[in-house]
């Protein structure tokens, strides 16, 4: 019933904001959208009886320009982390979702990436936009290193894109470590229980001393920071 209501309220804004949206994008004009993102997620959170614990904010500045990284346990990660993080954070999302009303032209129109996960031309091509973005505007993205949802809460193998990112940007990396989303929406559940979510954020990792040659050791040291923070029913069997 909760999620039926939360499906029907979202419906009813997304009406009632076309109006705002329509002058946003006619004027060319991203931050009030993406202010305005980060007031539904709020409203989301509280209509769902979602707790959340923040930790480690203090530890990167909130002008600054960073790739964001986390373990990826549940469809809340993204809404969540977008939420939480100071700075209008952008992120990279399948391309199918781009195809919805309104929401898809949205976060078009306020830079979120649009990735096809079939084709390996396409993702390369998503991450150079990043780049580009991050340099001319000083923007930062958030990145799930996994690529996909865990389907036991533990913690996988991470791919390299996203550091890739990171290298060729200059742009810090910021470990954050996820707790409690996979007990109230695992992968396959269409519902949200209410509950506690705790995220930690992780001092800054400079990448000035790393390159391509020493990627495998720069993926291993952000895996550690966000391992370090897990409970050891989120880390990977023996």
């Amino acid at each position: 019933m909760r999620t039926a209501f939360l499906i029907f309220l979202y419906a009813l804004i997304i009406i009632l904001i076309i109006p705002f949206f329509l002058v946003c994008f006619l004027f060319g004009i991203r931050r009030p959208l993406l202010h305005l993102g980060k007031w539904a997620m709020g409203l989301g959170k509280k209509l769902l009886g979602l707790e959340i614990e923040s930790a480690g904010l203090e530890n990167f500045d909130p002008a600054g320009s960073y790739v964001f990284m986390a373990n990826h346990l549940s469809f809340l990660d993204g809404p969540l982390l977008f939420y939480i993080i100071p700075q209008p954070v952008r992120v990279f999302i399948k391309k199918e979702v781009f195809r919805l009303p309104v929401v898809g032209l949205g976060m078009k129109h306020v830079h979120f990436i649009p990735v096809d996960r079939k084709r390996l031309r396409g993702g390369r091509r998503s991450l150079e936009r990043a780049a580009r973005l991050m340099k001319l505007k000083g923007y930062s993205f958030l990145i799930f290193p996994e690529g996909t949802r865990s389907r036991d809460g533990r913690l996988q193998d991470f791919r390299r894109g996203g550091f890739f990112l990171a290298l060729e940007t200059g742009a810090p990396i910021v470990p954050i470590s996820i707790i409690g989303t996979y007990e109230l929406m695992p992968r396959g559940q269409f519902y949200v229980r209410p509950g506690r979510i705790r995220v930690i954020f992780h001092p800054p990792i400079s990448v000035s001393n790393y390159s391509k040659d020493s990627l495998d050791e720069l993926i291993a040291r952000v895996r550690e920071q966000i391992a370090s923070a897990l409970p050891s029913n989120y880390l990977p069997q023996a």
